[in-house]
């Protein structure tokens, strides 16, 4: 005899959540649920789980933490780092800074979304590429900088230099 586990038999029902990931939200939210704070890093605990944040996620939370779920909504939206999709299969980090804007970065800006053809926070058409900005990498004298699925850092990034990363990026897919 199975048994799922003691959060999801009481959370209510979440259209659009498949049953792994219904569990895996209801695990996350339990682990959570009762400590100071929790919403921060039950967000950060889905996102890690599923990738993203999905809508139907953000409702059990509200009703697991006796909050709203406009309230749960405005802490998703208001951090750039929590998605509400899914992301592409890299994820391309692009500093926005005041020194990597002072190297180039505005002009790789603009390069990176046409050679890309999307903006921040939206993924290209083929799922491979997620681009969103980032305030500081850390490398700050060696700017424009690009961080390539966290763990990827490269300094003073050119437009040719991009479209050379983005085609081993693809490539190593």
């Amino acid at each position: 005899m199975t048994s799922s586990p003691p959060s999801a038999k009481k959370l209510p029902v979440a259209p659009g959540l498949s049953a792994d990931a219904r569990e895996r939200v209801a695990g996350v939210i339990d682990g959570w649920k009762n400590k100071p704070g929790a919403l921060l890093p039950i967000l950060h605990g889905i996102q890690s789980a599923l990738g993203y944040i999905p809508d139907a996620a953000q409702s059990l939370i509200a009703h697991e933490l006796n909050i709203s779920r406009a309230e749960v909504h405005g802490v998703v939206s208001f951090y750039h780092y929590f998605r509400t999709r899914p992301a592409g299969k890299h994820i391309v980090y692009l500093c926005r800074a005041e020194a990597c804007q002072a190297l180039g970065a505005r002009a790789l800006e603009t390069h990176v979304k046409r050679s890309l053809s999307i903006d921040f926070h939206e993924t290209t058409a083929d799922g491979s590429i997620t681009l969103e900005p980032v305030y500081c990498l850390g490398n700050c004298g060696c700017g424009p900088s690009v961080l390539i699925d966290a763990d990827e850092l490269h300094a003073r990034v050119t437009p040719e230099a991009f479209d050379v990363l983005m085609a081993a990026t693809r490539a190593a897919s």
